[in-house]
């Protein structure tokens, strides 16, 4: 059963105000993914402590300094379970995680951060890693077309 919107709201807020769009139906994802062409990222965003103490704090510090993907969006795992689901079938085989932040090149699974990848780790050791994977598997020429800010 999900928890009241009031108590996930500001959790929802701590990656819309980053530029994250929120993917809330199956039809929202589909969307999203079909534009296909350039470079996505879709965070599995949650109520746990991971989520909370890692990722999204990470994802803050990753995109202030490193480069941007084209894309960002976001589905809420335990929240909007429709949409987490559909978002899941894209990751390629990967074991449902939540938290994780998968990185998408011209439609196609390029790299996923899976909840045993960020539990434990502080967000300044996370945040290095999101920005080299966004430099690593960026464009052709190894960047996104957001541009580098570091």
């Amino acid at each position: 059963m999900p928890l009241p919107e009031l108590m996930v709201r500001p959790m929802r807020e701590e990656l819309t105000r980053l530029g994250f769009e929120e993917l809330r139906t199956p039809d929202a994802v589909d969307a999203f993914l079909a534009a296909g062409a350039g470079t996505a990222l879709i965070a599995v965003n949650s109520t746990c402590g991971c989520a909370a103490g890692s990722l999204r704090p990470a994802l803050g510090m990753a995109l202030a300094r490193g480069p941007r993907p084209d894309r960002l969006a976001t589905v809420f795992a335990g929240q909007d379970a429709d949409a987490t689901a559909r978002a899941r079938e894209h990751f390629d085989g990967h074991p449902p995680s939540s938290p994780a932040l998968a990185f998408f090149r011209g439609g196609r699974l390029a790299w996923i951060l899976q909840r045993a990848d960020i539990l434990g780790v502080p967000p300044a050791a996370l945040a290095p890693r999101i920005v080299e994977t966004l430099r690593t598997h960026g464009h052709d020429d190894g960047t996104t077309s957001g541009g580098d800010a570091s």
